[in-house]
């Protein structure tokens, strides 16, 4: 790897030749993310937004219609993608390709203006092949990170050129954030107004001329204000409003975990850490040591924000410099606020990759983090890096490459790691567009399957949602006299590992899982592709087909 001394003297600009690394870029972290369209493990998170958008191209509204607890951007996006490009999980996984390769491009541009090109292709490489290779699933964590890499772009730039069309970007790309997912959009517009007060203050001087404070407002307003008259038009501006405020009532409490919570059940953790030869063990724990590693960066971007900010007060560095660090660091130093506040485990850690790889490029290479400790670590830290990631990125990848077991869905071809029994069944006994309950949660079959779900909750978790929501599944099955449910019974297993702050009286208590064994009668034993089983139920009064 090359030394951190090649990397530019100017902050605004890059050399030539560096103009084509991005493209080159963009079509290899493409290519390498398309050979994902097809697999599937069958996650039940893919789910929430396809059915979203599903209904979306029925006519429905969100909020009204049907229940959503984060904001409505990911739904009409991925209808806009279906309506235009067509109806399939390959058209929503390609688009996915597309947002981690633009993500890619903007991780390399980022770390290129303090970093040597072979360090930040080496964190832009990190981020395709064990960032969005990592969970490569349409959810809206990806997209609205997307446009929150898209957002800190725009601010270097706007603090490199001073001009009011990047402004005006910041400020866009900030709001259609918070418009796909509420949280992270919150804690980058923290990270956005805590960088740019820093440099007002440490910098002692203005930021932004008032046209470009203006530009930003102007594109931070307009979306927002387009989208709650869409809204007050459909008669649920309230609805949504409340409706996205209601994670902070109901989603923490199941869903808080310790910082950096790995998800591994106690089998996972047995078969990681005690089986098998010592040195297979090693390797393993190599192979899955990035999952602690990640979460540390932020940790090192909350120090950096604090070392930036001093460095611009006493003007040590450049003051072009300063502002990139200051800036970027403060906005991972909000972004890691809303992680904390909503679900602080390795997942949601990993759908901030790209941004974290850049303060891991200033790690390995920047010309400004100078001291005789670190030059002397920064050989063994690229080699562990290299070691560890690579072992990760390649496990993702064999199991993907590795996946034989072929299903012909009504929404495209599928490949998963082992065999799925629900999908050939259920396509062979309930007609595209019929009521088909998927109890508690797997949105991805009704999705996959062309069924409709009855209620108006395609991701309902006890312990989380409300015992009104509860009575409003049962209301739906009654009054739509549902004939056929996909029930799990073994869901509370899961529990323990996925949402340890589950109460247990949810578990033990669960009046839909109560009312499905009352009025349903069981048909046929399935299994899921992830080794989940359920029961195909009909009502009591029919017989099984």
């Amino acid at each position: 790897m090359q030394a951190a001394n090649e990397a530019p003297d100017s902050l605004p600009s890059c050399p030539d030749r560096d103009r084509l690394v991005p493209v080159l870029l963009f079509v290899v972290s493409f290519a390498y993310l398309a050979a994902f369209r097809h697999y599937s493990s069958l996650e039940p998170d893919e789910g929430i937004v396809l059915q979203g958008a599903e209904r979306i191209m029925r006519g429905e509204v969100p909020y009204r219609d049907f229940f959503s607890f984060y904001t409505p951007g990911s739904f009409y996006f991925v209808a806009f993608l279906f309506r235009f490009l067509g109806d399939s999980l390959v058209v929503a996984r390609m688009s996915l390709a597309v947002a981690g390769a633009v993500c890619s491009v903007i991780t390399y541009l980022l770390a290129r203006r303090v970093c040597s090109r072979s360090v930040a292709l080496f964190a832009a490489g990190l981020t395709t092949a064990a960032g969005f290779a990592y969970r490569f699933l349409v959810l809206h964590n990806w997209y609205s990170t997307l446009l929150a890499c898209l957002a800190v772009y725009a601010a270097i730039r706007s603090l490199e050129s001073n001009k009011t069309f990047w402004a005006f970007a910041t400020g866009c790309f900030a709001s259609l954030t918070v418009l796909v997912e509420q949280s992270k959009g919150t804690g980058l517009c923290l990270g956005l107004a805590l960088g740019l007060a820093s440099l007002r203050i440490a910098g002692r001087q203005p930021v932004f001329r008032r046209s470009e404070v203006a530009s930003i407002l102007a594109g931070f307003f307009l979306p927002i204000l387009g989208v709650c008259a869409y809204f007050g038009a459909e008669r649920s501006l309230a609805i949504m409003l409340q409706d996205s405020l209601w994670p902070l009532l109901h989603y923490t409490q199941a869903n808080r975990v310790p910082y950096g919570w790995q998800n591994w059940s106690d089998n996972a953790r047995q078969t990681i850490f005690h089986t098998g030869p010592l040195g297979i063990r090693v390797l393993k724990i190599l192979a899955v040591s990035p999952g602690f590693f990640v979460p540390v960066l932020p940790l090192v971007g909350i120090g950096l924000f604090g070392y930036w900010a001093i460095q611009m007060r006493r003007r040590k560095i450049a003051p072009g410099h300063c502002s990139y660090y200051v800036l970027i660091s403060a906005v991972l130093s909000g972004l890691l606020f809303s992680v904390v506040i909503v679900r602080a485990d390795i997942i949601h850690f990993m759908y901030l990759a790209p941004l974290w790889f850049v303060l891991l490029a200033w790690v390995l290479g920047s010309s400004h983090l100078q001291s005789h400790a670190l030059t002397k670590i920064r050989p063994y830290l690229i080699a562990y890096v290299s070691v560890a990631f690579g072992m990760m990125a390649l496990a993702v990848l064999l199991t993907v490459t590795g996946a034989r077991n072929r299903i012909e869905t009504r929404r495209g071809s599928i490949t998963t790691g082992e065999k799925d029994t629900v999908i050939d069944y259920v396509q062979a006994h309930v007609v595209p567009g019929q009521g088909l309950l998927v109890y508690p949660y797997l949105p991805l079959y009704n999705y996959l399957t062309a069924t409709r779900s009855p209620s108006p909750y395609d991701y309902f978790q006890p312990g989380m949602n409300t015992i009104e929501q509860t009575q409003r599944i049962i209301i739906s099955l009654r009054s739509h006299q549902v004939r056929a449910v996909v029930f799990e019974p073994w869901f509370s297993n899961k529990f323990s590992n996925s949402w340890p702050g589950t109460p247990l009286t949810a578990i033990a208590n669960d009046p839909v899982a109560d009312y499905i064994v009352r009025n349903y009668h069981v048909c046929r034993f399935l299994n899921s592709a992830s080794d989940w089983r359920f029961e195909y139920m009909v009502r009591r009064e029919e017989p099984c087909p």
